[in-house]
């Protein structure tokens, strides 16, 4: 069983690590676009009836 995965990890190191950096990539994207909008200073919306 360990060796079948460790024979799979062997074949198929150059896509897993491609699919972890690009994970990576996504995460650190959604992580800075999240903290960049959270401190973004806005004025709130009033909504006012005529």
């Amino acid at each position: 069983m360990l060796s079948e995965i460790r024979d799979f990890v062997k074949v198929h190191f150059s896509d897993i690590m491609l699919f972890i950096i690009v994970v990576l990539l996504v995460m650190l994207a959604f992580a800075t676009g999240y903290i960049t909008a959270k401190y973004q200073i806005k004025t709130p919306i009033t909504i006012e009836q005529k």
